[in-house]
């Protein structure tokens, strides 16, 4: 897998996890945190085009699924730290790395 196109990959990654994220993150406000139905409505629209990105992956979907798990894991560690103001240990940038190694070992043999 060339430079440029781990590069795309895991930028492409990074998008559809926050698009995933918010879809999830919006429901939960208005569940847990006294928000407004209305935001039902862009996390609809969000979780839609999270399953759209997932289509614009260059491998078979089980493949893709299984590498994007691992960029999932490491944006939501980041979206904890950055929207909800969570302090990561050790635990989470060590399991964060485990998880990264497993998506590059996946995502190397998509051309295999």
């Amino acid at each position: 897998m060339s430079a440029l196109l781990v590069t795309k990959t895991l930028g492409l990654f990074f998008i559809t996890a926050i698009a995933e994220i918010v879809g999830c993150y919006l429901p939960y406000l208005w569940l847990k945190k006294d928000g407004s139905a209305w935001l039902l409505i862009p996390a609809a629209i969000s979780l839609a085009l999270f399953a759209w990105l997932l289509t614009l992956h260059p491998a078979e979907s089980g493949r893709v699924y299984a590498a994007y798990g691992g960029v999932y894991v490491v944006t939501a560690l980041l979206w904890l730290k950055a929207v909800e103001g969570v302090s990561l240990s050790t635990y989470d940038v060590v399991g964060a790395a485990f998880t990264l190694t497993g998506m590059a070992i996946i995502a190397a043999g998509w051309n295999h």
